[in-house]
């Protein structure tokens, strides 16, 4: 990826694809692609705003390949964020709680990170196309048609990067702790009742989406990563519900309650009957209520409150 150096043009915050210096007004891409940017000052929020809009459109136009082969790395993305997160996790029970949290949640960072600057399609993030939507330059069937396919290669990549680990034999590392925070975490989440999901999705994708507004304000990768740390981290250390990364957790938990082999019982003195809520309807009541309450978060929390704030008519330098 190119970085953005001042006469640069900085690139889009969640794909990584060149993008336009916000202006005042509402311009096509084209009639600026070649405009100069000056200073790395971060860009405020109105000029944010215009970016997280011309961002949305583009999006919304991507061909469905690219739309999808991009969904597929952020899915993907993502599991290594997880993967990251579990093994830090993994034998953390001496360390005070908070501590051992915050460390999960720094490693987990690393999936949005990867998403921003490597450049992928993150269905969580792309809720933010509401806000292209609300200024009605997105149709409602082309806003539709990016989640839908976003998610499912989203899901895709994420399975794969499950078959991937699993051949690897990672979950019997350090004599099995691995598996085991994988297993606990899988089973936690696979516990919680409808309407706690869906809350704790609402507030994961309300800190996820403000992750990626504040990285419409970049004009470096650093400040990108800067920017994305802190709110990823805050998620993941309360125990909020992200349904992407959970297309991770609960099918590779599954997976290793499939074909953990004896030795692996043995020697972390557990067995499958111990996590009893990870099965398929786990995963479902898991995965609804936090895609339903990703979307309020991102879309009304987020993505809403600041097209009212900075780009309806009214509001338009």
């Amino acid at each position: 990826m190119r970085g953005s150096m001042g006469g640069g043009r900085p690139p889009d915050a969640t794909t990584g694809v060149p993008d336009r210096p916000p202006s005042a007004t509402t311009v096509t891409a084209d009639a600026t692609a070649s405009a100069p940017t000056q200073g790395f000052d971060a860009l405020l929020p109105p000029q944010m705003a215009e970016r997280a809009e011309t961002i949305g459109v583009r999006k919304a136009g991507q061909d469905t390949l690219t739309m999808f082969t991009l969904g597929v790395l952020a899915g993907a993305f993502i599991a290594l964020g997880a993967i990251f997160s579990v093994t830090v996790s993994a034998g953390s029970s001496e360390l005070p709680v908070g501590v051992a949290r915050l460390l999960a949640g720094l490693a987990f960072s690393l999936g949005l990170i990867l998403v921003v600057v490597a450049g992928a399609e993150l269905f969580t993030g792309n809720v933010l196309l509401v806000m292209a939507w609300a200024s009605r330059r997105v149709r409602t069937g082309s806003l539709l048609r990016n989640w839908t396919i976003v998610y499912i290669g989203n899901f895709v990549g994420a399975l794969g990067t499950v078959a991937l680990v699993l051949a690897s034999g990672w979950f019997e590392l350090s004599d099995g702790s691995i598996g085991t925070a994988l297993l606990a975490t899988a089973d936690a989440k696979a516990s919680k009742p409808f309407l706690e999901v869906l809350t704790a999705g609402i507030l994961c994708n309300a800190l996820v989406c403000l992750a990626v507004w504040m990285a419409y304000s970049a004009r470096s990768t650093t400040d990108r990563i800067l920017a994305i740390v802190p709110p990823i981290t805050a998620f993941v250390a309360a125990g909020f519900e992200h349904s992407v990364a959970n297309m991770f957790y609960l099918p590779a938990a599954m997976a290793v309650l499939a074909v953990a082999p004896p030795d692996f019982w043995a020697e972390t003195g557990t067995t499958a009957a111990t996590y009893a809520a990870v099965d398929m309807d786990g995963f479902i009541g898991n995965l609804v209520p936090a895609t339903i309450g990703n979307i309020i978060g991102g879309a009304v929390l987020v993505g809403a409150v600041y097209w009212v704030a900075y780009l309806r008519t009214s509001n338009r330098a």
